[in-house]
């Protein structure tokens, strides 16, 4: 089953038509959009059994298995969109980043960033580092037909907070010291992370992704001054780096209510917003001329469905004046939710919504 024959309320002509690509324009749209963060991946059996015995960075250089990946949502939901099958870090061991992500812990990086010698790392990304990004968006545009593709990458200072404190971390204790106590190295590993997030965008859109959508999965640590000081001049480079191709630009970040309208500033046309801030309130934090995505709470699919379904109606009347709205959760799928929950959810949004 191709991705074409996906159930969907309206089926476009072409990705410029969908009602994903509409409401990232502010377009009227014949239903509100739905897509999941996390959607190809951890809560799908059928995505565990292709994964199985294959690492997570060797699964996301394999074009025929990252192409199956990322379609599996959209057979499966008839979701909106989809989103390309990746790590935010893929870019960084691409150009040899000494890094690995280990079950249970995440990115791990053997040399952290710590010094201005150690930026000697991160050289510029190529189209050629990253080949097998441009042949299975290929592969993926050519199956998804009018289903658009999104195309995302890691922010800087979230990229940054990985390389500097080596792993994950609660209290990003290193990249804050540095942050504030060497700025100007601070801003140049941020400059840098910005054109190699840049480049690595870029790829993906002139291969065929309709839409990108950059994570600052951490910026939700950072006070707004300190964002916009020392965060929002990076986050804008990317985004205006990538502005000449016309394609909508998401920016998300979690636990960042404080920061929604300095995420708009950045350049976003689309700002993700988590589960904490209704999307009505959002929408006078950010200001006019941008679309809102979110932003179901990802716990509540595993209440019952009436639970689901009463939630569901919460975000969608929040959302009801706002200029345009994508249906998403406030996070990523977690790993242990049910698919059929997921499925059921795009139908009700789908019924719910239609015009």
């Amino acid at each position: 089953m191709s991705a074409n024959d996906a159930p969907r309320a309206q089926q476009p002509s072409a990705p410029y038509d969908s009602a994903f690509l509409k409401a990232c324009r502010r377009e009227p749209v014949p239903h509100t959009p739905v897509w999941f963060m996390r959607q190809a991946g951890r809560s799908l059996p059928e995505y565990r059994k292709v994964r199985e015995g294959i690492g997570m960075l060797e699964s996301c250089m394999r074009p025929e298995l990252v192409t199956e990946i990322t379609l599996q949502p959209v057979r499966r939901h008839g979701v909106d969109a989809a989103i390309y099958f990746s790590d935010i870090v893929v870019p960084l061991k691409a150009i040899g980043v000494d890094l690995d992500i280990k079950p249970g812990v995440g990115p791990v990086v053997e040399r952290p960033i710590r010094t201005r010698a150690d930026l000697a790392q991160l050289r510029d990304l190529t189209p050629e580092d990253v080949s097998y990004v441009t042949e299975a968006i290929g592969l993926l545009t050519r199956e998804l037909g009018a289903t658009p593709l999104i195309g995302f990458a890691g922010a800087p200072f979230t990229l940054a907070s990985y390389l500097v404190e080596g792993g994950p971390s609660r209290t990003y204790e290193n990249a804050k010291a540095m942050m504030y106590g060497d700025p100007e190295l601070w801003a140049d590993l941020l400059d840098r992370l910005a054109e190699i997030t840049a480049a690595f965008l870029k790829v993906q859109i002139e291969a065929g992704a309709s839409a990108v959508q950059l994570f600052d999965s951490w910026a939700g640590a950072l006070a707004p001054s300190d964002y916009r000081r020392s965060v929002l001049p990076a986050s804008a480079k990317v985004f205006e780096a990538v502005a000449g191709y016309g394609v909508p630009r998401i920016h998300f970040g979690v636990g960042t209510g404080e920061l929604l309208r300095l995420m708009g500033e950045a350049g976003a046309d689309v700002v993700g917003v988590d589960w904490r801030v209704p999307l009505d309130e959002a929408a006078r934090r950010v200001g006019p001329g941008r679309a809102l995505q979110g932003n179901l709470d990802p716990t509540v699919l595993f209440a019952t469905t009436e639970a689901v379904e009463a939630k569901t109606r919460e975000v969608l009347d929040s959302a009801a004046g706002l200029e345009g709205h994508v249906f998403n959760l406030g996070h990523g799928v977690m790993p242990s939710t049910d698919p059929d929950a997921l499925t059921r959810l795009v139908e009700y949004v789908h019924t719910h919504t239609a015009r």
